[in-house]
């Protein structure tokens, strides 16, 4: 398949991954061009990770497109082979394994260095590739939990809440693209390959930004403030006659403009709301004040009125209506795809665009095992070599 001049397109990955994080990784190299190979142990019956569902369900083609995948048990002497001679021509090796997995199967960065000098080695763990819980398992939840977010993440005295997506699971495979992505502009340097590793706690501590930095530096402990913001006074959901809104309007200028918008003057006068700290010490006032003025009018009207007055407001969507809107579909950023299995679908695409290479959908998502033989041919192998593999259940 022709590939269009995509910026990674000369990069060859091996991609070990399973679940969420590692295969989010993966995607962003797989979509803007590298040779994306997925390795994977041969059929079993009943193959779900729990997870992601069933091969074709619509979180596995989502996150897997773009790739080819081959079948290869690395449990087996000849099987790990195959994939050292795998590792001889790749760029960048991706896992993520319980930390000392890599190590019994004989993967691990020592040993592929030593096969390959020149490669970049990714993984991804639950909570260090050391360290006390380092070979405890961890998934996206544990790590919202451990990572401070679902202590200010919903209505006060109602209990932690989890975020309606799988945010640490998601940023881990992000920080690892970018991981990998700052190893091979090093490797342009150095000549030198590296081993690089993120986990979920850590990037769902480093989602938490400027909570984190509260405590960091002024040791004030954040918690649950429900749909207001924590700093930022009037910021919140408010009702309109038909629905809610999102209004943000944070600081002098814009809790004026908040008011003109509003026709709401009068409250620019009352002395409860006069600063921003007088604001935030009568926020829930406040918000019933505004609250009576919103419900005056529909959402889509207060949309345009204060957005023409230069005040953030936005409706509160369901994921029908966020691809119904029409800057939604103006970004592009849901993607076509061919699927063999399920026909014409459609997959999310990339969050961000180069002005000189446009990302999509070059591969449907791979049935298992569909691209072992391709794969093995260019590597040198013989059809006659390959059956034999076949039948020793190496593929």
């Amino acid at each position: 398949m022709v590939l269009h001049n995509l910026p990674l397109e000369r990069f060859k990955v091996l991609d070990l991954t399973r679940v969420r994080s590692g295969p989010t990784a993966v995607k962003v190299l797989a979509d803007w061009g590298a040779d994306v190979i997925k390795i994977e142990m041969p059929p079993q019956p009943d193959q779900d990770d729990g997870y992601t569902g069933s091969r074709y369900s619509a979180d596995f083609q989502n996150l897997h497109r773009n790739k080819r995948s081959i079948t290869l048990n690395l449990k087996k002497e000849k099987g790990k082979q195959i994939f050292y001679h795998m590792v001889e021509q790749a760029d960048v090796v991706v896992e993520n394994f319980r930390p000392q997995v890599k190590f019994r199967l004989g993967i691990d960065f020592e040993t592929l260095k030593n096969v390959n000098p020149k490669l970049i080695m990714a993984s991804i763990s639950g909570f260090g590739q050391t360290g006390p819980y380092s070979e405890r398992p961890g998934v996206d939840q544990i790590a919202q939990g451990m990572g401070g977010f679902m202590s200010v993440t919903g209505i006060p005295g109602q209990g932690p809440l989890r975020a309606g997506t799988a945010i640490a699971d998601l940023t881990c495979g992000m920080n690892c693209a970018t991981a990998i992505l700052v190893a091979l502009l090093q490797r342009e340097v150095t000549n030198e390959g590296q081993w690089v590793h993120t986990s979920l706690l850590e990037s769902q501590i480093a989602l938490m930004d400027f909570q984190c930095a509260r405590f960091l530096i002024e040791n004030d402990v954040p918690v649950q403030a429900g749909n207001n913001h924590p700093k930022s006074i009037p910021t919140g959901v408010f009702p309109t006659s038909d629905g809610y809104i999102n209004i943000s309007a944070g600081g002098q200028n814009m809790w004026l403009r908040l008011c003109a918008g509003l026709e709401a003057e009068l409250l620019t006068s009352v002395a409860e709301y006069k600063t921003a700290a007088d604001r935030l010490k009568n926020r829930d006032a406040l918000n019933e004040a505004i609250a009576g003025y919103t419900k005056t009018k529909t959402s889509q009207e207060w949309v345009d009125i204060l957005n023409t007055n230069g005040v953030p407001c936005g409706p509160i969507y369901t994921v029908d209506q966020t691809f119904s809107d029409p800057q939604v579909q103006h970004l592009g950023i849901a993607w076509n795809m061919e699927s063999p299995d399920l026909g014409e679908i459609s997959v999310l695409g990339q969050p961000f665009s180069l002005s000189s290479a446009v990302a999509s959908v070059r591969r449907h998502t791979p049935n298992i095992g569909e691209h072992t033989d391709e794969v093995l041919l260019e590597m040198g192998y013989k059809e006659e070599e390959i059956s034999q593999l076949y039948k020793l259940e190496i593929l």
